[in-house]
């Protein structure tokens, strides 16, 4: 390697690096994607040639601030510091390599945005969730997570007007059906086998409710490759599709007649050595600890602010509706499917390991850093004043009388605004990065707002 390589100081490269390398030239890999979600949730990248990737380990890739403050319709914002002045690295993360096996000659990492002198940046969200991991191990707990993603996948069709492409599902099936199984076979074996070769757990498959609505989970991981994982599931979800001449949207709401898509967010804390699970506490009713309730505490606290996070765009709101299953009640219960939180009744034979939480307002056009980095700053917030989420509820909130349970933000603006006025959110995501994202997302709801339905639609299914 080092005839190959010379005068690039390979030899100061760490072993993860170099195997990485090694794995790049071994599996004859010529371009490799550095990527990145942005503020409007959309995951972004520079790739690298296989000769140069050795010294874009230290120097990273330059790339212009200005595309943090861009939304998604490629519209840039006017945000102080991210403008057409100024430069950042894209650095990518060896311990994230992974061959794409839907684009055959590629592989990707996850990548920071950093300063030029390598020092990290106020405006990257990876920098964002590593910054709460490490406030949440400062109070010795380690964060374990799983997003849980549906999406639909079906055809990018014409419109027979001449008007926008819409997206036609690939069956009708119903919820679990085994047509629905049959129907997306081939489609869902690709892409099992393709999550499997980069490193992601598949743990069960299956046709949700909505037409060409399907749902498959990989396994849970600490917090920063949960989130990782994340990009790397929409990624290959979408890739696989277009290598099959098919479309796959994880939208949170593609089709205006059908079930939405979530992505819920699994969570539980752990000691540092990942032996005690520190939310469960066999002794209890619903077998939480103190702990548990706490942090749970600090979700409802916070949650009008966090769906402007973990309920990313405009099309977020149209799934999160009371009585869609979609959760959309400040208010948490056991297995209560309704609820913002469900606490998720024990499975296996160590049901103290299997203690864990779902968030359910959070779908795939959030930005995963930024959702789970501000999951973790709510509970902890919640854990630090010890505040108490009161009694669970275990109906379904929307037959309860109206006022009850308070609602969660109907519009994006509505949770932008709830966002900007909390300050242990906004002082978690800092000035630079705060500013930024209500920027963005602000401009997102204007733009949406003066287009009909179609416009929407169309935009989310081809983004997310």
């Amino acid at each position: 390697m080092g005839d190959r390589h010379s005068g690039i100081g390979v030899h100061l490269l760490g072993p993860v690096a170099l195997r990485a390398i090694e794995h790049a030239e071994t599996e004859h890999i010529e371009l490799i994607r550095f990527l990145y979600a942005d503020h409007g949730g959309v995951i972004r990248g520079k790739a690298v040639s296989r000769s140069r990737l050795p010294e874009r380990f230290t120097t990273g890739v330059g790339h212009t601030v200005a595309m943090m403050a861009m939304n998604m319709l490629d519209q840039l914002q006017n945000v102080e510091h991210l403008g057409p002045v100024g430069e950042v690295r894209l650095v990518p993360d060896p311990t994230t390599f992974v061959p794409l096996p839907y684009a055959p000659g590629a592989a990707a990492m996850l990548s920071d945005l950093r300063q030029i002198d390598g020092s990290p940046w106020p405006g990257c969200p990876r920098t964002f969730l590593r910054e709460a991991i490490a406030t949440l191990a400062a109070e010795g707990h380690v964060a374990v997570a799983a997003y849980e993603p549906e999406f639909t996948l079906g055809r990018r069709t014409a419109d027979p007007g001449g008007g926008l492409d819409r997206l036609i599902p690939v069956d009708d099936s119903l919820c679990y059906s085994t047509t629905g199984f049959d129907e997306a076979h081939d489609y869902t074996m690709r892409l099992v086998h393709a999550m499997e070769i980069q490193g992601l757990q598949v743990e069960h498959y299956h046709p949700e409710l909505g037409h060409g609505q399907q749902e498959l989970s990989i396994r849970h991981a600490t917090a920063m490759r949960a989130a990782d994982n994340q990009v790397l599931y929409r990624e290959t979800v979408r890739g696989v599709a277009l290598g099959m001449s098919l479309w796959a949207s994880l939208a949170p709401k593609p089709l205006a007649g059908q079930a939405g898509n979530g992505a819920h967010l699994h969570l539980s804390l752990w000691d540092p050595e990942l032996r005690v699970n520190a939310f469960s506490d066999p002794a209890d009713r619903y077998g939480l600890s103190a702990t548990a309730y706490r942090f749970i505490g600090g979700l409802i606290a916070h949650l009008p602010a966090l769906t402007a996070l973990t309920c990313g765009s405009v099309n977020s709101f149209r799934r999160l509706a009371p009585s869609m299953w979609s959760s959309a009640y400040a208010c948490y219960g056991m297995d209560n499917r309704e609820a913002a939180v469900r606490i998720c009744s024990p499975t296996g034979q160590d049901t103290e390991a299997s203690a864990n939480l779902e968030f359910k307002p959070s779908d795939s056009s959030a930005n995963p850093y930024l959702s789970l980095g501000a999951v973790l700053h709510a509970g902890l917030d919640g854990i630090r004043r010890g505040l108490d989420p009161g009694e669970p509820v275990n109906v379904d909130p929307a037959t309860l009388p109206e006022g009850r349970v308070p609602r969660l933000p109907t519009t994006l603006d509505e949770a932008l605004d709830a966002l900007e006025a909390d300050d242990v959110l906004m002082d978690a995501l800092g000035p630079l990065r705060g500013s930024a994202y209500l920027a963005v997302k602000r401009s997102e709801a204007r733009a949406f707002a003066v287009q009909d339905t179609a416009y929407e639609l169309f935009h989310h299914f081809r983004v997310f």
